[in-house]
């Protein structure tokens, strides 16, 4: 599945919410170092229950809104 994902980096928690057909997505890390890109994956395998390895950035790698790919199984 993919989801339309819209980041915020720098946030005082790590959460997932829902806002009609888009996902924010807000973690703690810093946009520097590739950190915030990690914590996203590592946040929506966490909340979809699935592996860190079945979570793909598709594109916006250095942008808010990305497109995020899910694979199950």
């Amino acid at each position: 599945m993919r989801l339309k994902v819209r980041v915020s980096p720098h946030a005082p928690k790590d959460e997932v919410i829902k806002q009609g057909d888009e996902y924010v997505v807000r973690v703690r890390a810093l946009p520097a170092d590739n950190k915030a890109n990690e914590a996203v994956i590592n946040l929506l395998a966490k909340h979809f229950k699935v592996a860190k390895t079945s979570v793909r950035i598709v594109s916006g790698f250095t942008a808010r809104h990305k497109i995020i790919e899910i694979r199950s199984g």
